[in-house]
């Protein structure tokens, strides 16, 4: 499944944990920013992170490859989405079906996803069950078998998966506009299920040729969280992976995003539109390119600006004026390269996009003037660091979180230190944030709107520049 969005907001994803480096010791991070973590690499590069959690006897397994649909080649789009689809077709060892069906006969779950910089595979199982789907995890790690029997009808299942959330979704498709021209030159540009004219052109060698470049043990990352011990799964990982030779996989070389310069609009119309929408995407900085404090006073602006009902923008369209039936906002920090801050609201009836923009426009602008007032910066914070702590609740959310985080070049210093960056944030940082990256130069600003149904004419997307910029 390709991976929404939503599932790594801003205030879980920056808990994030530092790779391990090499090393033969197993440093050990603990302290009230997050769990106790070992972390550890193996010979071939593997690196491993352990997150004991005794509560109940079961642990989430979970592999995470450094590599996405940024990483794919120029016309070769959906390639990385199209491979983790087709890592569920069997091995020589292990054919077709056998891996799902054992972790369904033993109780646990599975699945997989697919984003702009990463791509997991994860298990969930009773503790006693861990050295199996290890097994099979190191297996498919080099040994997945393809053939035109069963790359070509899953390549249709792909073409149906876009169609279904995607060309039929009419606030889908002005996302992935969106997105398309926020970024004019790196490669989060193209959506991560890939262009419908490059995934037809997908084929067996296409697919075997990413997997042999970028699945390697040396690629990786194992996460282990649940009902461990740091040592039983080493001697595990070392017994199952430490098998898997290293690979030649090239380090991450993408075109990088040019300043951007002008202000450019997008604009759906289709008549299954049944609420009209307003989008911008900012271009910002990622956790990983911001400079310091940049970062944590743009999730707090998230928070202030759009996040909830006590927001700035829920305050002034919803309750005040009633001319919004819903807003907020958006930071998307956990990302390699520089990523999207995005405020969004749809209108009541009887008011128009371009009436709701202004309004929107006006919450932002008097933000960037007048600055946040003691109580809200308060309220924000408190809600950034309580989330960091609810979110340790859940095995499974933890280990995500982790991978995510090593993924996208955080460290064990950013983890350890992110809660108390986030207290230390001022007001003053959080208005300079807002006004050097909320300006329309570094905005796509996208309509959806209704429009009456035409026969034999399919809705089209228009882009223009903004000639109000």
């Amino acid at each position: 499944m390709t991976e929404d969005r939503h599932v790594f907001m801003s205030r879980l994803t920056m808990i994030a944990i530092l790779a391990a480096t090499a090393a033969t010791a197993a440093p050990r991070i603990a302290d009230a920013a997050g769990p106790d973590v070992t972390q550890f690499q193996l010979d071939n590069g593997l690196q491993v992170m352990v997150i004991p959690d005794h509560r109940t006897p079961v642990v989430t397994h979970m592999v995470w490859y450094k590599v996405g649909s940024a990483d794919e080649q120029a016309g070769k789009s959906g390639i990385a989405h199209f491979l983790e689809h087709l890592m569920f077709k069997g091995t020589d060892a292990h054919p077709q079906g056998q891996f799902s069906a054992e972790v369904a006969r033993l109780g646990g779950q599975e699945n997989a996803f697919t984003s702009q910089d990463y791509t997991a595979y994860f298990q969930r199982v009773a503790k006693e069950h861990l050295e199996k789907v290890m097994g099979f995890e190191a297996d498919r790690m080099t040994g997945l078998k393809l053939s035109d029997e069963v790359v070509l009808p899953e390549r249709d299942v792909v073409l149906e998966e876009r169609r279904m959330r995607t060309d039929n979704d009419p606030g889908a498709r002005l996302s992935e506009v969106l997105q398309a021209t926020t970024y004019v030159n790196h490669p989060y540009q193209h959506p991560i299920i890939g262009w419908e004219h490059e995934i037809k052109g997908l084929n067996r060698e296409d697919a075997l040729a990413f997997y042999r470049r970028y699945y390697a043990p040396n690629n990786a990352l194992l996460v282990v969280a649940g009902d461990v011990d740091p040592e039983t799964v080493r001697t595990l990982a070392e017994k199952t992976y430490g098998k898997v030779a290293r690979a030649d996989t090239p380090p991450r070389n993408r075109p990088q995003e040019p300043e951007p310069q002008a202000h450019r609009r997008v604009a759906l119309s289709d008549p299954r539109v049944a609420q009209p929408s307003l989008q911008r995407s900012y271009l910002v900085p990622s956790s990983r390119t911001a400079q310091p404090g940049e970062a944590e006073a743009l999730e707090v602006l998230g928070q202030i600006l759009g996040g909830g009902q006590t927001s700035r923008l829920y305050r002034t369209l919803v309750a005040e004026k009633g001319i919004a039936a819903g807003s907020g906002s958006w930071y998307q920090s956990t990302a390699y390269d520089a990523t999207r801050f995005v405020t969004y609201a749809s209108p009541r009836p009887g008011v128009s996009l371009e009436d709701l923009e202004a309004a929107v426009d006006a919450v932002i602008t008097e933000l960037q003037e007048k600055g946040v007032d003691d109580l809200e910066l308060a309220r924000a914070k408190t809600r950034l660091t309580a989330d960091t702590i609810y979110s340790q609740d859940n095995q499974a959310t933890l280990a995500r979180i982790y991978g995510a985080s090593w993924a996208t070049g955080m460290s064990a210093d950013d983890v350890r230190a992110w809660p108390d960056r986030i207290k230390a944030v001022t007001a003053e940082q959080v208005k300079d944030v807002a006004r050097r990256y909320l300006v329309t130069n570094r905005a796509v600003t996208g309509y959806l709107k209704q429009s009456e149904p035409k026969k034999d004419a399919a809705p089209k997307a228009e882009i223009k520049k903004d000639d109000r910029s």
